[in-house]
């Protein structure tokens, strides 16, 4: 079961990595901010209105992505194309990466994710995002780094991948396949972005808000465990998630990661590719 401390830092602690006069050299963090918003301008915004000192902002849907098409509006990123932002951004593979958004997770989940599908293992969360990191007083800047080239190689394949085939057989019965989405869209009752609502036929709902306190911040992984042992996800069942294009579904599988199912899949292509064959089956109401 993995360490919390591996793939969440408070803001305490990594402002301690941050201002060490002599970082030891496979220590020393790179900083990510990847701000977002699902409806609205990008991030790149609100970074240059101020960041962590040091950090890089780096676009969810321009460099961590591909193109939105038939795979899906947040599909996986052509990996030469991701491995040139990465080394612009200063990534080395022997340095830990800490990624940033503005406090809900979803984007820094997904870049998380992104990084260890990647290849790169030693990447955490900033806990609480920028606003966390305001709120305790710690500095910011409007100062853009130029940061010396990175060396990082991306060797996909870290993290499981599902497509659509295989998020089908998990929900018809090979294991859990989780709906993240809010109960209304899964229900098809709503759906305000896709062409079609309703969900994966034997999917369970588990909307990824539920994973999260009153802050916003991550439940404790005790807390998570048993919520996810409540919707079938027991030890050694297979699992996977999806959303509408795999944003929210990374925060899950986090959070899947934090309880201690490691080998969680994410369906990238979630259900705005799930769509794009209309021999798909689409099922509605509250049943799975």
């Amino acid at each position: 079961m993995p360490a919390t401390d591996d793939l969440l830092v408070d803001v305490a602690a990594l402002a301690g990595e941050l201002a060490d006069p002599e970082p030891a050299a496979t220590a020393a963090p790179t900083v990510l901010d990847v701000r977002w918003r699902l409806a609205g301008p990008p991030g790149r915004g609100d970074y240059a209105a101020g960041h962590l000192p040091g950090a890089v902002f780096v676009d969810l849907d321009a460099d961590l992505c591909g193109a939105p098409g038939p795979d899906g509006r947040h599909p996986l990123p052509d990996p030469a194309a991701l491995q040139r932002v990465l080394r612009a951004a200063g990534v080395l593979t022997s340095h830990p990466v800490v990624v940033y958004d503005a406090g809900d997770g979803l984007a820094a989940a997904r870049a998380w994710w992104t990084l260890r599908w990647a290849g790169h293992t030693r990447v955490r969360v900033l806990d609480g995002g920028y606003p966390a990191w305001v709120t305790a007083g710690h500095p910011v800047t409007t100062e853009v780094p130029t940061p010396a080239p990175g060396d990082v190689t991306v060797r996909p394949g870290g993290l499981p991948v599902l497509d659509a085939d295989a998020a089908a057989a998990l929900a018809a019965g090979d294991g859990v396949l989780l709906d993240v989405r809010a109960a209304p869209r899964y229900r098809g009752d709503t759906e305000p972005i896709d062409p079609v609502a309703g969900h994966v036929p034997g999917a369970v709902n588990l909307p990824t808000t539920e994973h999260v306190d009153p802050d916003g911040r991550l439940r404790a992984a005790a807390a998570l465990r048993t919520r996810f042992a409540e919707a079938g996800v027991e030890p050694g069942v297979r699992v996977g998630a999806y959303c509408g294009s795999g944003v929210t579904a990374a925060h899950t599988v986090f959070a899947l990661h934090l309880a201690g199912h490691e080998h969680a899949g994410l369906y990238v292509g979630s259900w705005s590719h799930w769509l794009t064959d209309p021999d798909r089956p689409v099922a509605t109401g509250a049943g799975t």
